[in-house]
């Protein structure tokens, strides 16, 4: 996989759990399929929708096996491998290298509130050595922790095959910088929704986020209209990714309410695993109004 390879919607797809905590693999890839025919150009495995920190690298490496042979081909699988642990980390990717992934999504160490220059490039150096395959560098610092700079951006492009980034900092002026600076150079992937569209309009190739699934037609043509001449329709989209983000990400704890929410619309997602809990009938409710005032269809 190279850099002209990750662009448009790239969904993390969720992992489905039933009551006791398996892995539900038909719904799964029920899943996978619907969002190839939602115009997904690369599916992510594993990543912070899927609950990768609630998956063993064998749950890892099965359900990178599943996507492959789903997409059998249309397009690439990407997985996530973030660990605290650079062996955990190792591991995690040598089980999605051995099950046919692309490339694969990783942090630097996470839950580490500091991290000086050497060992953030020293992590993925040894990341590099171990697997010999490509990397999609994730920037995320209310996850990981750390805040990636844009000069450390570059050092660790020095160092390692990173073919693009998923930057979920919050800051547009970062984002402004990061696209004008390393948009010819990797594939520069926007996180959070709000950010999407103009961050397209300026540069960025695609993006990794939450809530483009739920926009039916439109989701195919995110892209496509963002970089259009802004007009009523780039608005509307606009304000629906800004309003499904908040609602998704603003209530219970992460996924629960994004499950919730595709369980509505009728993809079986199922129910997040131990220790978080299912969405309330009151956050389902809250969820049911919002799609109600930006019309998304649902079962009731």
């Amino acid at each position: 996989m190279q850099k002209e390879d990750l662009y448009g919607f790239v969904p993390a797809v969720v992992t489905p759990f039933n009551e006791t905590g398996d892995i539900m693999e038909d719904a799964y890839q029920d899943l996978v399929k619907w969002l190839i025919g939602q115009g997904a150009k690369t599916i992510c495995v594993s990543g912070d929708n899927g609950e990768s920190w609630a998956l063993s690298a064998a749950e890892k490496g099965r359900l990178t096996r599943l996507a492959v042979d789903t997409v059998a081909g249309k397009v690439p699988v990407i997985t996530g491998c973030s660990a605290p642990t650079l062996k955990n980390s190792v591991d995690f990717a040598l089980a999605a290298k051995e099950n046919g992934a692309s490339a694969v999504l990783s942090m630097p160490q996470t839950y580490v509130l500091k991290a000086t220059r050497d060992e953030l490039l020293g992590r993925f150096e040894k990341l590099t050595a171990a697997i010999d395959m490509p990397i999609v560098a994730y920037n995320s610092p209310r996850r990981a922790g750390l805040d990636l700079s844009l000069d450390d951006i570059g050092a660790i492009m020095d160092v390692a095959p990173i073919i693009g980034i998923k930057e979920s900092n919050r800051d547009y002026f970062h984002h402004t910088h990061l696209i004008k600076r390393y948009a010819d150079k990797m594939a520069i992937m926007v996180g959070p929704c709000h950010y999407i569209m103009p961050g397209i309009a300026i540069g960025a190739h695609g993006f990794i986020a939450t809530g483009p699934e739920f926009l039916g037609s439109d989701t195919t043509n995110i892209t496509r209209i963002a970089k259009e001449a802004p007009d009523a329709k780039t608005a509307d989209i606009h304000y629906k990714l800004t309003v499904l983000y908040e609602l998704l990400m603003g209530n219970s704890t992460w996924p629960a309410s994004f499950k919730a929410a595709l369980n509505l619309i009728g993809q079986p997602a199922g129910i997040p695993r131990d220790p978080v809990h299912q969405a309330t009938p009151e956050v389902i409710d809250t969820i049911k109004k919002t799609f109600d005032r930006i019309g998304i269809s649902y079962k009731s």
